[in-house]
């Protein structure tokens, strides 16, 4: 990599005793030569990561010599069916932009030992010509619109290491022949519409140390051969429809590092006992038929377990009580289960948890404010569950700092919500660009899943840690006045005008609109009056005090008592209702987040839904008479004025 920009000259081709040629990694631009096929002694051709574009030229296939050829991560348009020509070539990647058809040609390089041709737009069948490389270790055809069946012939590639069909169109049974491949390391053939049963065959893959079926339409039970491949690290079957005990792969299953097999139809208890388990990392089980009381022995696991996942299953008893000192514990999920007792307190050793969600349990315990000492936890749920008593707060100013979700909506809280609670949450008051979701590739990769609750509509969000900021209180027995005092939505691409209502917030101490597209008359009141200019720049629209543009009769100085008066009537009319009824806040909206969702979003309530319609009913009364009373009163100051 040398940052070489420009275009590759024609006079390339004038290089006829050329053996190696590498513009990796370039700011290479424009098409590849034609003159690029009088290079006869070419050995190794590398111009991948570059900008290159158009079709790849014919001519490439009059490089006899060629045994590496990487174009990938260009944008080039085809496949060109000469590179059938290249009888020497061990490997050929070619990623990007690629259409078409993959050409049946390539069934002709017999010592080809790597083919690459993943992340591209090729539609087609898999061509049964690919049979014939023999030599192939490696076969990568991932992230296409290829469609169709698997080729059974695939199964002639006995000394293939690598096959990975990912994320296409790919339907029917798989092919039974694929057992065949003994030396097989790593199996790929997840997000596709393969129907069918895992094949029996599978049990001759003694070298397979990755099974990756996830995502299908597979049907009937887990094959019990699969838990004793001694080779096998991860097995992922996410996303189908297969059933049957799992106590038959748990109990056998040898030295996973990832066992993967949630939203399937799976049922039986878990064994009591997971001896064998000592290496296992994620074990995710959450949204199957499973039933019995949870294995205690979870939490002698933590020590080497990072992910437990065993939501909505039909699991009772108590949660496990032994979670080690030095937990390796990341994620515990065993949301919508009928889970009892109360929460442990040796979670407070798993210091790397970042997600806990025991929502929709029947848990019966007071706050348990102590987790807020875990420095990474960013997520907690416990909703709908047996929880009471006040939430009291810790004198500690580290608590809570990493959260980003709290959710314990649905419970039996009560008393006064505790001003100092929210002035821990500090990772909800900044967003983090440098915090990015773990790649899609990596195998055995578990994403992060949570129920989130906005209005009134129940979202299951992935990918949680990185988008969302929620508080959910709703449905218990706060009293007292809500306790926050600033409200920021700076540097972001709000439009429209300020809501008239937000005069009406007197326990606002701090606002800050700077930096959005709004527009209008800034709402005039006695809160209003305090903030200062900054809090309103970088909006070109925006009038009236305190900015210079004036809106009317509503400058600072120049507030009639008529405006003044309307302004105090309708904060009147509305603070009650704002005072009783706070609906949300949208706090810290972070600048430069391309997804642009940053939300707090605040419900309390007094755990009564059928109150929600007499609210609404008083307001529209309030408002309607409001109004009245206000006409009556500008009525009566024009007559006092002779202002007719």
């Amino acid at each position: 990599m040398n940052n070489f920009s420009g275009t590759i000259p024609p006079e390339i081709g004038n290089l006829t005793n050329l053996i190696y040629l590498d513009l990796r990694i370039n700011q290479i631009s424009g098409s590849i030569p034609s003159q690029i096929g009088s290079l006869v002694k070419l050995q190794i051709l590398f111009i991948f990561d570059n900008h290159l574009n158009g079709p790849i030229p014919g001519e490439i296939g009059q490089l006899r010599s060629l045994t590496k050829l990487s174009l990938g991560g260009n944008f080039l348009s085809s496949i060109q069916a000469s590179f059938g020509n290249l009888n020497n070539l061990s490997l050929l990647y070619l990623y990007g932009k690629l259409s078409g058809p993959i050409p049946s040609e390539l069934g002709n390089l017999k010592n080809l030992n790597d083919l690459g041709l993943f992340y591209n737009q090729l539609s087609s069948p898999i061509p049964r010509e690919l049979g014939n490389l023999k030599n192939l270790n490696y076969l990568a055809l991932s992230n296409n619109q290829l469609f169709g069946p698997i080729p059974s012939v695939l199964g002639n590639l006995k000394n293939l290491k690598y096959l990975i069909l990912s994320n296409n169109q790919l339907t029917d049974p798989i092919p039974s022949e694929l057992g065949n491949l003994k030396n097989l390391s790593l199996l790929e053939l997840s997000n596709n519409q393969l129907t069918g049963s895992i094949p029996s065959s599978f049990v001759n893959l003694r070298n397979l140390k990755n099974l990756i079926l996830a995502d299908n339409n597979l049907t009937e039970e887990i094959p019990s051969f699969i838990c004793n491949l001694t080779s096998l690290i991860g097995l992922d079957l996410l996303r189908n429809i297969l059933k049957g005990k799992i106590q038959q792969c748990l109990g056998n299953i040898s030295s996973p590092q990832y066992v993967m097999m949630s939203h399937n139809n799976l049922s039986g208890e878990l064994p009591p006992s997971n001896r064998n388990l000592t290496s296992l990392k994620v074990l995710d089980l959450g949204r199957n038929n499973l039933k019995g009381a949870i294995p205690q022995c979870f939490g002698n696991m933590s020590g080497h377990l990072e992910v437990l996942d065993m939501q909505h299953n039909n699991l009772f008893g108590t949660l496990p009580t032994a979670f080690r000192i030095g937990s390796a514990l990341r994620s515990f999920n065993l949301h919508g289960n009928r889970l009892e007792g109360k929460i442990p307190l040796s979670l407070e050793n798993c210091q790397r948890l970042e997600v806990l969600d025991l929502g929709d349990n029947l848990l019966n315990d007071t706050f348990p404010m102590w987790l807020g000492t875990l420095p990474e936890l960013r997520v907690l749920s416990l909703r709908s569950n047996k929880l009471h008593g006040p939430i009291r707060t810790s004198g500690s100013e580290y608590m809570f700092h990493e959260l980003l979700i709290l959710d314990v909506s649905c419970n039996d809280f009560m008393g006064n919500l505790p001003t100092s609670l929210f002035q821990h949450f500090r990772a909800m008051r900044k967003i983090d660009p440098s915090k990015k979701p773990p790649s899609d590739d990596e195998v055995g990769y578990y994403q992060n899943s949570i129920a989130v609750v906005t209005k009134g509509i129940v979202l299951e969000v992935v990918r949680i840690l990185f988008l969302y900021n929620t508080i959910d209180l709703s449905n218990n027995k706060f009293e007292g006045h809500v306790p926050i005092e600033s409200l920021d939505l700076s540097g972001n691409h709000l439009v429209g005008e300020i809501p008239a209502q937000f005069a009406s917030l007197t326990f606002l101490a701090f606002l800050n609109l700077s930096y959005n597209h709004l527009e209008g008359c800034i709402p005039q009141g006695p809160q209003f009056h305090t903030f200062e200019n900054n809090s309103y720049e970088g909006n070109d629209g925006l009038r009236g005090f305190p900015l210079s543009e004036g809106c009317g009769n509503d400058g600072h100085d120049s507030v009639s008592e008529e405006t003044y008066a309307g302004s105090a009537l309708d904060e009147e009319s509305n603070s009650e209702f704002l005072n009783d009824f706070w609906k949300g806040a949208l706090m810290g909206y972070g600048t430069g987040l391309c997804i642009g969702l940053s939300i707090i979003y605040i419900l309390i309530s007094t755990g009564n839904m059928k109150w929600l319609p007499r609210i609404i009913e008083e307001l529209e009364h309030k408002i309607v008479m409001g109004r009245r009373k206000k006409q009556r009163r500008q009525r009566n100051y024009r007559r006092r004025n002779n202002r007719f």
